[in-house]
């Protein structure tokens, strides 16, 4: 049996080795939050900067340059860096209600896709990598020639045309898998949308209180067309 004493001379040693480690620990950390802040001092207030990786790169009406490619599983956080630079209006606009923010599982949802039946892509800036827009299509269940779209660009870069490339390369690829037609639903007052959607010659098919639902017949080569005819969409946005 240990003495009473040793026992306590154990114990105060034992503390002392911790509080010591704990200390060691803590200069550790700080000494590697000094030296990143000491090595990045310019960019603190700097946007984050993505990995573009490989894509189809598209140059604008204003000469800016995009990567257009296809959303992954990895990309949930460039999804929600974008999502949360869209304004209020946009997001209404896109969802059809006021939304402050995606869930889990909706990122999940909207980053885990198939290329099938599934299809998104996601367009980044050509010098930061951060998600600038996004167009995806999902097949309807009932009838596989036909596909539901939905497009989205960030407020800073809309009225560059970005909207009508995304939907010109969506609609090759959607073509390539087999779709044949297109449906969107959108707000009635979404003029924007509106315009881009009569660029590419598409026809309405219901209205209910606040929305409306337009059809577009693709065909080889409609994608191309449309990305062709910006001045189209111009005129009729103004």
């Amino acid at each position: 049996m240990t003495h009473p004493d040793i026992r306590a001379m154990l114990g105060r040693e034992r503390l002392s080795t911790l509080l010591a480690d704990a200390e060691a620990a803590r200069t550790a950390r700080q000494a590697r939050l000094h030296r990143r802040q000491g090595a990045t001092p310019a960019r603190r207030g700097s946007p984050r900067r993505y990995r573009v990786g490989p894509g189809t790169r598209a140059v604008l009406r204003d000469g800016s340059a995009v990567v257009i490619r296809q959303v992954h599983s990895s990309d949930a956080l460039l999804l929600a860096d974008g999502f949360a630079r869209l304004s209020a209006q946009s997001r209404r606009m896109r969802f059809l209600q006021p939304k402050d923010e995606l869930s889990q599982a909706e990122l999940r949802y909207l980053t885990q896709v198939d290329h099938h039946d599934h299809e998104a892509l996601g367009a980044l800036d050509d010098r930061t990598g951060r998600g600038v827009g996004i167009a995806r299509y999902v097949r309807h269940a009932n009838d596989p020639e036909r596909a539901e779209i939905a497009v989205t660009v960030v407020d800073a870069w809309q009225r560059r045309g970005l909207g009508t490339e995304l939907l010109a390369q969506l609609a090759d690829r959607a073509h390539a898998e087999g779709v044949q037609r297109f449906t969107v639903l959108v707000a009635t007052d979404n003029a924007a949308v509106a315009g881009l959607l009569h660029s590419m010659r598409a026809h309405l098919i219901s209205r209910n209180p606040g929305t409306a639902e337009y059809q577009i017949s693709l065909s080889p080569g409609r994608g191309r067309a449309a990305a062709g005819n910006r001045g189209t969409e111009d005129k009729l946005r103004r």
